[in-house]
């Protein structure tokens, strides 16, 4: 990999990079507590998205596309809304772990209605921060603040859903319906699939990657046989 694509996989982080060295030259104490809130939160994550990619990756496993497209898909309806609803109020932890779990639930079929809801609700209306509301706004501005919140979810869900299409999404990666995924957190780059099927995929920077110019049609069975052959399962 070269320096320039490098720099292109990672422009957050060499953004990031960027602004600690402009305040450690200018502002050196700025900087130090820019450094030591960083820290903070990189150990919290450490001790967070282990447990989310486990959980992520049992789903992506265990839990058929079929099921994931019937409750969270466009087809879903309203069950589909109030399901998502209740998975991000009921959730745990950050909002960053939310997102690996919604690109697994994106991928398998939901739809971009239903991830946008999970989460919104998620960062906002999460069953723990509204007891906290009461005891600190009290139950009426809580229950106020919820309703015209889940009411605004619902709307930008909504919006979102016309707006946003599929393909437009990096997570879609503008591949064909029928061409298989690949869980990158899940892959461990072992290359077996790549020496199944050279044709569809490949390793690139120690995770195996789909090649998306060639047709894939006449590969079905290949494929297939690499998604078995998987040792964690990391294809569907």
């Amino acid at each position: 990999m070269t320096i320039k694509t490098f720099i292109k996989k990672n422009k957050i982080l060499m953004l990031s990079l960027l602004g600690y060295s402009f305040l450690f030259i200018f502002k050196a104490d700025l900087g130090l507590k820019a450094l030591s809130k960083s820290t903070y939160y990189f150990k919290e994550m450490l001790q967070i998205l282990p447990a989310v990619f486990v959980l992520t990756a049992i789903i992506q496993t265990w839990v058929p596309t079929r099921i994931i497209a019937k409750h969270f898909g466009s087809s879903s309806g309203l069950k589909g809304k109030l399901v998502s609803l209740a998975i991000g109020s009921l959730s745990a932890g950050p909002i960053y772990a939310a997102f690996p779990v919604c690109q697994m639930l994106f991928n398998k079929g939901a739809s971009i209605g239903n991830i946008v809801i999970i989460l919104s609700a998620w960062a906002v209306v999460k069953v723990p921060m509204l007891i906290n509301e009461v005891k600190f706004m009290g139950f009426k501005y809580m229950v106020i603040r919820w309703i015209f919140t889940i009411v605004a979810i619902y709307i930008m869900a909504y919006i979102m859903e016309k707006v946003i299409q599929k393909d437009d999404l990096p997570l879609a990666e503008n591949r064909p319906s029928n061409s298989p995924m690949i869980q990158p957190e899940v892959c461990v780059g072992c290359g077996i699939c790549v020496k199944i099927c050279p044709d569809i995929f490949k390793i690139d920077n120690k995770k195996a990657v789909i090649i998306l110019e060639i047709d894939v049609d006449s590969c079905q069975e290949q494929i297939e046989k690499a998604k078995e052959s998987c040792p964690v399962m990391a294809i569907s």
